[in-house]
This record gives C-alpha cells, sequence and structure tokens, in this order.
C-alpha cells in the first residue's frame, strides 16, 4: 500500500485523473479497474472518480509499486549537473529564461537531454525547489515555446497554478510578445500591421501563408516597425498578435522579405558566421485585463533582453534573397 498526502499542486484534479498521470506505466483500464475495487480510498473512504481531491487529502493506494516507476527517459534532466541557464527574472511562482539559439525546449527525436525544460528543472531540482517525489502530476513546465535556432524569452512555471493562470492569459493575448529580427531588403512601410492565413505541413515542418482564406487555414496577424536600414538589410521589432508555428519567419518571406539566414524560408544570407535565421524573441509586456490571482503582481511590467541583432546590418549583405 502506498499512502499519499495531496499536495498544493496536485489539488484540484480528478480522482482518476491524478491517478493515471501518477501511474504512468499502468493502463488506464486498469486504473478505472482499482477505482472500482476501492483500491484507491480517499480519507480512509472509497474514492470516486470524479472527486476533486483537495490540499491534505490522504491517498490510501492498494496498487503495485511497479507501476508507480516512471520510465527513464521523463528523468533524463538528472543527467545536467551544471544547468546552463540565463536567468532574465525569478520569484517563487515563474522563471524567465533567455534560451540560446539552437536549444531545443522540449525533447524531440534529435535530442533527450539537452533541453530548456531539462535544464531548467535541473536548475529548481538542484536548488530545492522542485521536489518530484512530493508533486506527482506537476513538474516545471513551459508556458511559451520558440524555435529551436530562434533565440529569446521563454517563461517557466515553477507551480500548478502559476502554469494555469499564464496558459490562460497568454491564449487570450494579455502577454504581448515583441521580437526582434533582420529582413532582406526595405519593407514597403515603416510600419504595418500583416494579415494572413497559414496553413501548417507537419510532413515537412513547414508553413504556407496566403492572404486570402484556405483549406485548414489558420488567422494570422504581425505587426512590424522599422528600427533601421542598411546594407540591403532591415531590422524589425515585428509584434505577435496571433502566435502561429513559424508565423514571424514565414509571414515575412510571404511579402517578399525572408529572414536573414533562414534556409526554410529564404537563403542563408552572406555573413560567414550566420547558420540560423536573425530572430530574437526580446521583450514581453504584462497587460492584464482580468483577475489572475497569484499573478497579478505582473501586471503592467515587462521584460526584455538585448538581441544584439543590430550589428548585423554593419557586417552582412542583404543582396541576395
Amino acid at each position: 500500500m502506498k499512502r499519499i498526502v495531496v499536495s498544493t499542486d496536485d489539488a484540484g484534479q480528478r480522482l482518476d485523473k491524478f491517478l493515471i498521470k501518477s501511474l504512468p506505466t499502468m493502463p488506464k483500464s486498469m486504473v478505472y479497474k482499482a477505482i472500482r475495487k476501492k483500491r484507491a480510498k480517499v480519507n480512509g473512504k472509497r474514492g470516486e472518480e470524479g472527486y476533486k481531491l483537495a490540499v491534505g487529502d490522504v491517498l490510501e493506494l492498494y496498487i503495485n509499486d511497479e507501476f508507480f516507476e516512471r520510465p527513464n527517459e521523463q528523468d533524463s534532466w538528472r543527467r545536467i549537473k551544471t544547468p546552463q541557464l540565463t536567468v532574465v527574472y525569478e520569484d517563487d511562482n515563474l522563471l524567465l529564461v533567455d534560451k540560446p539559439q539552437g536549444m531545443v525546449v522540449h525533447a524531440d527525436e534529435t535530442e533527450r537531454t539537452n533541453t530548456l525544460i531539462g535544464h531548467i528543472t535541473a536548475y529548481l531540482y538542484q536548488r530545492g525547489e522542485y521536489d518530484p517525489h512530493a508533486a506527482l502530476t506537476f513538474a516545471p513546465a513551459l508556458c511559451n515555446r520558440i524555435d529551436r535556432n530562434t533565440r529569446g524569452i521563454v517563461i517557466a512555471a515553477k507551480n500548478a497554478e502559476s502554469l494555469r493562470i499564464m496558459s490562460r492569459i497568454i491564449k487570450t493575448r494579455q502577454v504581448h510578445k515583441f521580437y526582434e529580427c533582420v529582413v532582406h531588403g526595405r519593407l514597403p512601410h515603416q510600419s504595418d500591421t500583416l494579415h494572413g492565413y497559414l496553413v501548417k505541413h507537419a510532413a515537412d515542418n513547414r508553413v504556407v501563408v496566403s492572404d486570402a482564406p484556405m483549406p485548414g487555414g489558420r488567422e494570422i496577424v504581425t505587426r512590424y516597425r522599422v528600427l533601421a536600414e542598411k546594407n540591403g538589410l532591415s531590422l524589425l521589432e515585428v509584434e505577435l498578435v496571433t502566435g502561429r508555428t513559424h508565423q514571424i519567419r514565414a509571414h515575412l518571406a510571404h511579402i517578399g522579405h525572408p529572414l536573414l539566414g533562414d534556409g526554410k524560408y529564404g537563403t542563408l544570407g552572406k555573413h560567414p558566421a550566420l547558420r540560423r535565421q536573425a530572430l530574437c524573441s526580446c521583450r514581453l509586456t504584462f497587460a492584464l485585463t482580468e483577475d489572475c490571482g497569484i499573478l497579478q503582481y505582473l501586471d503592467g511590467k515587462t521584460f526584455a533582453i538585448p538581441s544584439e541583432l543590430a550589428a548585423l546590418l554593419e557586417t552582412a549583405d542583404g543582396s541576395e534573397a
């Protein structure tokens, strides 16, 4: 028998959902069978599938220990002895970091360990802020993502409540995301708002942008402002009104101004040190329009990093697009 006291991060979940997460190697059918057979008790009484767990609830699980073992790949972050993170901001609820170009945010087929979430998890574990045994269904989680080859600010939640709130305010566009990028050519206007439709092709991890609606297309809105122009290149500040896959890269390429160094939607351009797109998620501003509980203090705050892309206008050649 395994005894679990429900923590703050695990509270608010249905009993069945909690058990499915807590028992990663146990088939769902067996989880529900265990509940029916009274092998999952809550505060000494039979547990019901839909019961909402509360802080301090005591679970008694008469389930084989083997089902509590987690697959090794989920613990790959333990192999990170010295986390490599550039912290932009940190408090008890959130961690904002500057993700370098070339690092994936989550594990994929090419990288299992050296991921942004892996370094964040190892960092918090080594500081004593994350105990994988105390909160069985919560682990540090990313609230936003950026491409492997894009540098910039990524938000991580340290607790379940912060993750729920942050996910909601990002979805409802209460977080304004600003990027800087270097593109080929001179834009037709010093500032503009671009509208279009984007379709994602998962097979080749590529998107297509159209000015008119198309089957499977999702609306995209991209604002830009020209910061500087030189050597056939333009430095732009871009605000993502919508946040779709490869939106900035594909939308600007669609209007004839691909990013410098972007081999997927443009050309690499002429610069010996540039092997990735010149794009940086450099600023986040919180403009809250609702009560955000423990994250209310973020209202009106801006977090920024220097993009350092302006130097490319002096050393790169934008004559080829």
